[in-house]
């Protein structure tokens, strides 16, 4: 039979008097018990003595902590101190001694934090604008795109539109109409408590009607979409590049843009405007009940006043914002998933810019068109 070879020995440190001794195997696999050692002995402006004959192995890990043991420019003449040793040995132990003896600290860079700001600010306000010029440049592609299909009912996907209106419109209706809902109702709460003062409480009609039609009912739906499904259309796209499916799919020929995009774009522009509307009816509703309980304003006068004093321009200006926010809201997530670099932090970090730069672009648009509605009269 054959012996095995001993297993490696574990290092270890011995002191005798004032001579310090280092036996076994220095290597990085035993480096967290030879750290815990070194921590406990006195370090090389105590020693007297060192014997490196009970050497095993070693390696530089070892070596750093034997530097760190007897001091670097000690270490360095080690050729003086220690002849016995093996020249291979000596060589690597004093090529490393001289190199942290000669190491210098890093220059500290005196502070300015004036001019550190200014960097900051000029290197945020550069992305954010390289950014825009992508998003614009993306928005372009999806919209050539787009032109080139329209024509040809062969290349349409409606399989996968379908699919993405069920995952995008479906699924988010009771979410949608749930939040516009209570939030009609905390409108008409906070209208009728402040109105009551004025006794004025029959115009917590004409305000719930106002904010939902006008604003509140597309905003809310878009904000929706875009922490709901603006992620997922940044994870799918971002797992299938990390995948490398993306790639896949251009060596067979097919433009991703075409395949992954305008299918998710066009359901977005559809699905919207429908959630938009249920949440117009939904927030109403919410003012209603409130209006019902704690005004006595009965479903049948809610409903007259409605008729009477909200014309429908103003449902008509509501309800014209949800495609252009649908088609951002799309983009947006769509361009995220692309940017992805293939590692899941990277995917995270993706799906939390979509989120936040499509609910900022929401709020921005809808703030401008707000502006742009009151002076035209509309």
């Amino acid at each position: 039979m054959t012996e095995r070879p001993a297993p490696p020995s574990a290092g270890t440190l011995l002191q005798e008097g004032g001579t310090l001794s280092p036996r076994g195997d220095w290597t990085l696999s035993h480096y967290a018990a030879l750290r815990r050692e070194l921590d406990r002995c006195p370090r090389h402006a105590s020693v007297a003595a060192i014997d490196l004959t009970g050497l095993g192995a070693l390696d530089t890990a070892g070596a750093t902590l034997l530097a760190e043991l007897v001091g670097a420019q000690r270490l360095a003449e080690i050729d003086r101190w220690a002849p016995d040793l093996p020249a291979t040995r000596r060589a690597l132990l004093r090529t490393l001694g001289e190199a942290m003896a000669h190491r210098e600290s890093p220059a500290l860079r005196p502070s300015r934090p004036l001019m550190d700001t200014l960097a900051r600010t000029g290197q945020f306000v550069e992305s954010f604008w390289q950014q825009q010029r992508l998003l614009l440049g993306f928005m372009g592609q999806v919209l050539a795109t787009l032109a080139a299909t329209a024509w040809r009912p062969n290349r349409w996907r409606l399989t996968a539109v379908v699919s993405q209106l069920h995952q995008t419109g479906l699924n988010a209706l009771p979410i949608v109409a749930l939040l516009t809902f209570l939030v009609g109702a905390v409108v008409a709460f906070l209208g009728a408590t402040v109105l009551r003062d004025f006794g004025a409480t029959i115009y917590t009609v004409n305000l719930v009607a106002f904010a939902f039609l006008r604003e509140f009912g597309v905003l809310l739906a878009a904000i929706l979409l875009a922490g709901r499904t603006a992620s997922a259309f940044t994870a799918q796209l971002g797992a299938m590049k990390a995948n490398e499916e993306l790639d896949a799919i251009r060596t067979l020929g097919i433009d991703p843009v075409e395949v992954l995009v305008l299918p998710r774009v066009l359901a977005m522009m559809l699905t919207l405007p429908i959630l938009s509307f249920v949440g117009m009816l939904s927030g109403i509703l919410g003012g209603a009940l409130v209006c019902l309980l704690a005004l006595d304003i009965s479903l049948i006068q809610f409903l007259a006043i409605l008729q009477r004093d909200i014309p429908l321009n103003h449902f008509l200006v509501g309800l014209a914002k949800a495609p252009l926010f649908a088609f951002l809201v799309a983009v947006i997530g769509c361009l995220e998933g692309f940017k992805v670099s293939g590692s899941a932090q990277s995917v995270g970090e993706h799906t939390t810019s979509s989120v936040v730069q499509s609910i900022f672009v929401v709020i921005l648009l809808d703030a401008v068109a707000a502006l742009f509605f009151m002076e035209m009269g509309w």
